[in-house]
């Protein structure tokens, strides 16, 4: 019964996640009118919903015959659990805890859900419905973000968005899309609270269909049917290209230069979980020679789309200040004080270019301009800037320090080690003709396994040039494919 409920209540969580900025956005102008920073109180309905869970699971373990097993511990508990011990410290030391509890929020309370969510056991129904409704919400919400490069600004003004595209600002609304400098381009976020945050969410239903499509329904449908022969034609991408043709045109429309790569490297990693080795590396060598080719010329027709010299030099300059930081404050600075908790606590801050047409900002006395580090707006007041490092990592290492630094990337490393492992063994499990008959209850978990590897690793690489784990619909989804791939109950690989 508990069981039950809990994957009833994750199913609403990951299928809810990616509507959460609409709703919040809609539902706080209806409540307070335009112009509110969204209401607290609707913003934690998902944190809420995920303890709610959590909690679920923890009497599961407490109850279950075999909760000695559920309680080993292993190497990813000792380095979260030491994550999270280095934060108390830090913020019983010399923090406000109003500032640590938003750190808490974005950095580690999804990883520590994680810790008790891989213990309990998870059905297959729950898998196969959970991968077909990501799939689902994604394949609408590229629709509907393509579609909104149609849409007015009246229309999202209309919802309650701020009249001002492009701008994050604290205790103002959310901005409706990003242009891309000057060319006013737009950068299509869907319902989610950026192009970054939507191209890095799309990667999830990217992942999942790619696996979905290489394991054919009709494999599913007749596996005694099926031999070593006839495994290769289980793989119809057919009937899944305009899906993922969809996908790849919305990540493409975001802009996202992060998401992009994050793309293409989860493409070579499924042809290596796909393919014998010796093909897999050519195809990955030629392919990557053609997207050099591609991105060269391209970059040189519309450097202004691709390039971005203002955008790539904040990539450049703030991991440099971060790691300036760093090396001034090397036991850190304590949660909250850096990435997108920092936005919470601080000024609305703009960089423009020299010489840049500053007439609009008159009507927006709130906001701080800079040009080259230097403050040219307001001039009655110093702003307080958010210290953001462009970077998941060093952002970590700003708030935990270089401990913090060496186990999040530790982490990393193991968790992209450990899932790439399951998945390759979940491939040779599943084509193993002695085991044919497990049918459709072996391929949900070889999706799910499989998937949950490539996701990860494209938002960890992503993490290199974006605070990639800030969006709750990212970091919760993504952990929690990761607890079912990992489950510890009933998984002894």
């Amino acid at each position: 019964m508990l069981q039950k409920a809990r994957e009833s209540l994750t199913l609403i969580l990951i299928t809810l996640l990616p509507f959460h900025a609409l709703f919040v956005t809609v539902v706080t102008k209806v409540l307070l009118g335009e112009g509110h920073a969204p209401l607290s109180v609707l913003a934690l309905w998902k944190e809420a919903l995920l303890v709610v869970i959590v909690g679920f699971a923890c009497v599961e373990i407490f109850r279950s015959a075999s909760a000695r097993e559920m309680r080993r511990v292993d190497i990813f508990d000792v380095l979260l659990l030491a994550l999270i011990a280095i934060a108390v410290l830090l913020t019983a030391m010399n923090q406000e805890w109003k500032h640590a509890l938003y750190g808490f929020k974005y950095d580690l309370f999804v990883p520590a859900a994680f810790l008790v969510l891989r213990r309990v056991s998870w059905s297959e129904q729950f898998r196969h419905t959970l991968a077909k409704s990501v799939m689902i919400v994604g394949g609408f919400l590229a629709l509907y973000g393509l579609l909104t490069l149609l849409f007015p600004e009246s229309f999202f003004h209309l919802l309650g968005y701020s009249d001002l595209h492009s701008l994050y600002l604290p205790n103002g609304s959310l901005a409706p899309f990003q242009q891309i400098g000057g060319l006013g381009l737009r950068r299509i976020q869907s319902t989610m609270s950026g192009p970054n945050q939507f191209g890095l969410w799309l990667l999830i239903p990217f992942s999942i269909a790619l696996c979905t499509a290489w394991k054919g329904e009709d494999h599913l449908r007749s596996p005694m049917r099926t031999t070593a022969e006839t495994l290769p034609q289980a793989y119809r991408p057919r009937e899944y290209f305009p899906y993922l043709l969809l996908l790849l045109l919305a990540i493409l429309f975001t802009f996202s230069r992060s998401a992009w790569i994050a793309v293409i490297l989860i493409l070579f990693g499924f042809l290596f979980l796909t393919l014998p080795q010796r093909v897999s590396w050519s195809i990955t060598l030629s392919t990557l020679i053609f997207a050099l080719l591609v991105g060269t010329v391209v970059g040189s027709l519309a450097p202004g789309v691709v390039l971005r010299v203002a955008s790539s030099k904040g990539h450049i300059d703030r991991p440099i200040q971060a790691m300036e930081t760093m090396r001034a404050n090397p036991l850190g600075l304590g949660l909250g004080t850096a990435g997108p908790a920092s936005n919470r606590f601080s000024d609305a801050c703009v960089d423009v270019e020299a010489g840049s047409d500053l007439s609009w900002a008159k009507y927006h006395p709130e906001l701080c301009l800079l040009s080259d580090g230097r403050q040219l707006k307001p001039g009655n007041r110093t702003c307080h800037c958010p210290l953001l490092t462009e970077n998941w990592y060093l952002q970590i290492g700003v708030e935990l320090g270089i401990a913090g630094l060496i186990l999040w990337t530790l982490i990393t490393i193991l968790m992209l080690l450990k899932t790439g492992r399951v998945a390759i063994t979940a491939t040779r499990r599943v084509f193993n003709p002695r085991l044919m008959h497990r049918g459709t209850q072996e391929a949900n978990q070889f999706i799910i396994e499989r998937s949950a590897f490539l996701m990860f690793l494209g938002v960890s690489v992503a993490a290199l040039f974006l605070h990639a784990w800030e969006d709750s619909a990212v970091m919760m989804t993504v952990w929690v494919l990761l607890a079912l791939s990992l489950s510890q109950k009933g998984n002894t690989r």
